[in-house]
């Protein structure tokens, strides 16, 4: 098993404190690889001072008890995905766009950030949906299906970044020429173009990168933040943000 998997707690606060945590990769994170999530290996080596991660990991900074969608960017959303979307959304907002699509902007790539990269636009819709617009749920999704279709009426052309990521023979799957198709002729297209069209993938490490904050007041006008905090509100999507608050759980 790999040694990156394994984590040793001793701090007291923690739950499972004082004894050595494995963490076991998601399955589908892996599959098709070759690779071993440890999973034998890791039972294996279960006993009096070796469990399996539960809860919170003290190598992960800890959430509110109540957390915020700005909680999740201050101690979730990480790296290039937090750097993408905190330019993006910057980008729309300097261009003077409507606050909803500010708002999709920063969230068209949450799922990315810190639950799953595949059919991201779909999972990230489902996650934000019984907190926003439906308009703002709708471009996370299709924004997702019209990256892969250029638009020379708006000036959007494929990315080059696709070339690379994917190869220059790459063609997309029905299902996402279907919901491009569908997302063309709807009344809200323009609202996923936009996405689009500040959906840049690169940005230098030395720029500067926008302060998630600045975002504060149009969360707060458009982003339907419950008492009990994302993940613990009982709404159908509740389990998608407790993945994120507890990423190594291993159930």
């Amino acid at each position: 098993m790999c040694a990156d998997h394994l984590l040793t707690v001793t701090d007291q606060p923690w739950p499972q404190a004082g004894r050595e945590r494995l963490i076991v990769p998601a399955p589908v994170a892996i599959i098709g690889t070759g690779q071993s999530t440890g999973e034998h290996e890791a039972l294996a080596r279960l006993g009096p001072g070796t469990v399996m991660m539960m809860g919170d990991n003290p190598a992960l900074p800890r959430m509110p008890e109540a957390p915020t969608l700005l909680d999740f960017f201050r101690f979730r959303v990480t790296g290039i995905t937090e750097r993408h979307l905190l330019s993006s959304a910057k980008r729309a907002l300097d261009d003077g766009h409507d606050e909803k699509i500010v708002l999709a902007c920063l969230l068209h790539d949450i799922s990315n950030a810190c639950l799953i990269r595949n059919d991201h636009g779909y999972w990230g819709a489902q996650m934000i949906a019984p907190y926003v617009d439906e308009e703002v749920a709708w471009a996370v999704q299709y924004h997702q299906a019209l990256r892969y279709y250029a638009d020379e009426s708006v000036g959007y052309a494929y990315p080059e970044s696709y070339h690379r990521f994917f190869g220059e023979d790459f063609v997309p799957p029905d299902y996402i020429r279907r919901d491009a198709d569908y997302a063309r002729d709807h009344r809200w297209y323009m609202s996923a173009r936009i996405v689009t069209l500040n959906d840049i993938y690169f940005f230098d490490d030395d720029d500067d990168k926008p302060d998630a904050e600045i975002f504060a007041d149009i969360i707060g006008r458009h982003f339907r933040q419950p008492d009990q905090g994302l993940g613990f509100d009982g709404s159908p999507v509740a389990h998608m943000w407790r993945t994120m608050i507890w990423p190594n759980n291993f159930l």
